[in-house]
C-alpha cells in the first residue's frame, strides 16, 4: 500500500518520474535544451583554441575560446555531411575547427574558413555554411549555454536563485571569488541514480545525522535539523574546535582573498538549476555539475576551487578528503533508492517531512513541475 499524504507530510513526485524513458527524454526536451546548463568553467578554455565537447539536450556542442578570447559555442556537426568535429572531450584545435572527414575547416568564430576544391564553388557564399551557433555564457568562472533561441539573461536567472539563498545579499556571494579560483581536484562519479534523487538528496540534511558522521561532526546545526525549515542565510557554523571544513578539522589554508573575518567558519550550499551545485567555503568552494545519462544514471563532476596560491603551496587533500566521504556517502544513499522508484509501493511516491518541504516541496518541485510544463498536480502528487 502507499502512503497517504496528510496535512503534516507533503507528496513526492510519483516514481515513474525517476524511471521513465518518456519522462526522461521530455525532461531533456523541456529542461536541458531549453534552459541554460553548467557545462565547464572558464579555466578549461585557458587559451585561443582551446575547447570542450558537452551533451546539451540531444545535442552534441563544442564550447570553444576564439583568437579574440571569447567564448563561443556550436553544434559539433560539420555542415558539409554531418560529420563530428571534434571527437575528444576536450582538447586544442589549434587555429581553426578542422572536419576529420573531409577537412572542412572551420575558424574559431564559428564561420567557414576553406574546403578542399573551393575553386570549384566559388559561387558559393562561406557566410552561409557556418557553424551552427548556440547562446553561452560565463557567470563568475561557471561556463553556461543553452540551445533556446532566445534565452533570458542568465544573470538574471543565477542571482535570482543566489538571492533566495543568502536573502538578497549579493555582496556575501562576491567576496569569494568564484572567477579567479582555480582547480586543486577534481573527481567524477558515476551514480546509478536519477539526477532529481540525487538533487533532491542535496537540499536536504534530514538524513544527515543519518549517513555523515563527519559531515556533523563539523557543521553541528545538521546534527540536529529541527529548527531549520529552509535555508539558514547566515550559514551553518563550524563545530567548536574545528578550524577547517576538512577531515581533520585543523588543515589550516589561506582564507579566499575577497573574505573577511566575519565569513570564517562557516559553510554555504545552494543549488543553481538545473545541475549545478555550490558549497562555499573560508578557503576553498566546491561546485558539483550533474549529467543526466538515463532516468537511472547521472555522472557528477565535483571540483575543489582554492586561489592558485594555494594549489600551488598548500597539501589540500585533507580539505577534499572531507566532502568526497560526502558525495560517497550521498550516491549510494540514492543508488539504494533507485531500485525502489519502479515498486508499487513508490508508484505514488513518498512524503516529505515539515524540514524537507520548503525548499524540495514548494521551491524546486514547482520549478520542475513549471519548466516541464505540467499543468496542475494530479490528485496526491507533489504540486
Amino acid at each position: 500500500m502507499t502512503t497517504a499524504p496528510t496535512e503534516v507530510l507533503l507528496p513526492t513526485l510519483p516514481g515513474r518520474y525517476y524511471t521513465d524513458q518518456a519522462i526522461f527524454e521530455r525532461e531533456k526536451r523541456t529542461i536541458f535544451s531549453r534552459q541554460w546548463q553548467y557545462v565547464c568553467r572558464a579555466q578549461d578554455l585557458p587559451a585561443p583554441g582551446r575547447f570542450v565537447r558537452v551533451t546539451v539536450g540531444d545535442e552534441d556542442v563544442i564550447v570553444v575560446r576564439g583568437r579574440d578570447q571569447v567564448l563561443r559555442a556550436f553544434l559539433n556537426v560539420c555542415r558539409h555531411r554531418g560529420a563530428t568535429l571534434c571527437a575528444a572531450e576536450s582538447g586544442d584545435a589549434g587555429r581553426s575547427i578542422r572536419c576529420p572527414y573531409h577537412s572542412w575547416a572551420y575558424r574559431l568564430d564559428g564561420t567557414l574558413m576553406s574546403a578542399p576544391n573551393w575553386q570549384t564553388m566559388a559561387a558559393v557564399n562561406k557566410a552561409d555554411l557556418g557553424l551552427d551557433p548556440v547562446h553561452v555564457a560565463e557567470f563568475h568562472g561557471l561556463v553556461w549555454v543553452t540551445l533556446a533561441a532566445d534565452p533570458p539573461p542568465l544573470d538574471e536567472l543565477m542571482w535570482a536563485q543566489l538571492d533566495y539563498r543568502l536573502a538578497g545579499d549579493r555582496d556575501k556571494f562576491l567576496r569569494y571569488g568564484l572567477g579567479g579560483l582555480v582547480a586543486g581536484h577534481r573527481t567524477d562519479y558515476s551514480v546509478a541514480a536519477n539526477w532529481k534523487i540525487i538533487q533532491e538528496n542535496f537540499q536536504e540534511c534530514y538524513h544527515c545525522s543519518t549517513i555523515h558522521p563527519e559531515l556533523v561532526d563539523t557543521l553541528p546545526q545538521f546534527r540536529d535539523i529541527s529548527k531549520l525549515p529552509g535555508y539558514v542565510a547566515d550559514g551553518y557554523y563550524f563545530a567548536d574546535g574545528k578550524a577547517s571544513f576538512s577531515v581533520s578539522g585543523q588543515t589550516e589554508l589561506p582564507r579566499l582573498p575577497g573574505l573577511t573575518a566575519q565569513d570564517d567558519r562557516r559553510y554555504y550550499g545552494m543549488v543553481l538549476r538545473p545541475n549545478c551545485f555550490l558549497s562555499l567555503l573560508p578557503d576553498h568552494v566546491i561546485v558539483h555539475r550533474f549529467k543526466p545519462v538515463a532516468p537511472d544514471l547521472t555522472t557528477v563532476t565535483c571540483e575543489w576551487l582554492f586561489p592558485p596560491e594555494t594549489v600551488a603551496g598548500y597539501d589540500v587533500a585533507d580539505a577534499v578528503e572531507l566532502f568526497h566521504r560526502v558525495n560517497e556517502q550521498d550516491f549510494a544513499a540514492t543508488e539504494a533508492c533507485q531500485p525502489n522508484m519502479k515498486s508499487r509501493a513508490y508508484a505514488r511516491g513518498g512524503v516529505l517531512v515539515p524540514l524537507e518541504q520548503e525548499i524540495i516541496g514548494r521551491w524546486y518541485y514547482q520549478w520542475y513541475r513549471d519548466a516541464m510544463e505540467l499543468g496542475p498536480a494530479e490528485p496526491g502528487e507533489a504540486r
